[in-house]
């Protein structure tokens, strides 16, 4: 992707969506880390499924280390690898009682030194919940930093390193927003959307895909 058109390519996305938000449900910071821990390999919408039972009974650290690790299994057992993120979330919310006063850290450091935290996990929670420029780099966002043009990277933090480089500031807060969204619905894995794609022009990709009717 040419630099000039890196500044049209999220005014666009951001005209199309102005305030974008996650998808994922959560009342509070700690319920957001919750989510995002949650939906390592599952769906946002599976991942909603499951934490509206868990909230509803344990939405704190200290309530749910109160389940234990079958209480909090029997909440969660709807997602994949249940088993293993209860044990984190379990270890996570240990730390946080233990070591924060039952608080989300802001910090990057603090945030990764949780069980079951990643990069990715900790860019989510301080972009979303604090508000800071930070790139949440998962599958949707890795494949179209590369196919775009926009941020070509052969690994997650590639792209991520790139993206800071490149997005304009103005639009850096909600970058990952529109990205992620823009790879789930249009430019999507298998065959992109790109008759439906508003901002095909500053797209490298070739061939463009062609609508339906017409392969």
């Amino acid at each position: 992707m040419k630099d000039e058109d890196v500044e049209p390519f999220f005014a666009t996305l951001k005209a199309a969506n102005p305030m974008p938000v996650s998808e994922l449900e959560y009342s509070t910071v700690f319920e957001l880390l919750v989510a995002v821990l949650l939906s390592a390999q599952a769906t946002d919408a599976g991942v909603n499924k499951a934490t509206r039972r868990l909230f509803h009974v344990a939405n704190t650290p200290q309530k749910i280390l109160a389940l234990g690790q079958a209480g909090l299994e029997e909440s969660i057992k709807t997602i994949g690898l249940y088993r293993m993120k209860a044990k984190h979330l379990l270890e996570t919310c240990r730390i946080l009682v233990e070591q924060h006063g039952g608080q989300v850290p802001r910090e990057r450091a603090a945030l990764e030194a949780l069980p079951g935290v990643g990069r990715k996990t900790a860019n989510v929670v301080l972009n979303v919940a604090f508000g800071e420029e930070a790139m949440a780099v998962d599958t949707h966002i890795f494949r179209v930093g590369n196919r775009t043009g926009l941020a070509p990277g052969r690994t997650p933090l590639e792209v991520e390193q790139r993206l800071m480089e490149r997005v304009p500031a103005p639009y850096r807060v909600d970058a990952h927003h529109w990205l992620i969204l823009h790879g789930r619905y249009v430019c999507v894995a298998r065959l992109p959307k790109c008759w439906q794609c508003a901002v095909a022009r500053y797209c490298d990709y070739q061939p463009k895909t062609p609508p339906p009717a017409l392969r």
